[in-house]
């Protein structure tokens, strides 16, 4: 009998990322992932909290840091781990975020501080 929020095995498979159905499992132990996104929802916190303090650039370049390390852990992680952070091929993700990332870090270094 099924019982309350309990995922039947056929929802599940509709629920995974039908981009990365016939990739291999990820060799790292599911902790090891988990922590990654941990570290990059850390990052993100850590963005917000230098942009409330008016600290823009080191808020575009901490988060352009953390769009790269989500690149990397795109490639390392399965799918069902980055959960919404998964939302095309991984290959497709990890460009993405990985060329947005730099941009950002290269835009956070390259403009004059004005004297902040």
């Amino acid at each position: 009998m099924k019982t309350p929020g309990q995922v039947v095995p056929a929802t599940r498979a509709m629920l995974d990322n039908p981009h990365d159905a016939r990739l291999a499992p990820s060799r790292l132990p599911r902790g090891v992932q988990r922590a990654g996104v941990l570290l990059f929802v850390l990052g993100i916190i850590v963005a917000a909290g230098f942009l409330v303090t008016e600290h823009w650039r080191r808020a575009t370049f901490t988060l352009g840091a953390a769009m790269i390390f989500l690149s990397v852990l795109r490639l390392l992680c399965d799918s069902r781990i980055t959960g919404l952070l998964a939302v095309r091929s991984r290959r497709f993700d990890a460009a993405f975020t990985g060329v947005l990332g730099a941009a950002m870090m290269f835009l956070a270094l390259s403009v004059d501080s004005l004297g902040s």
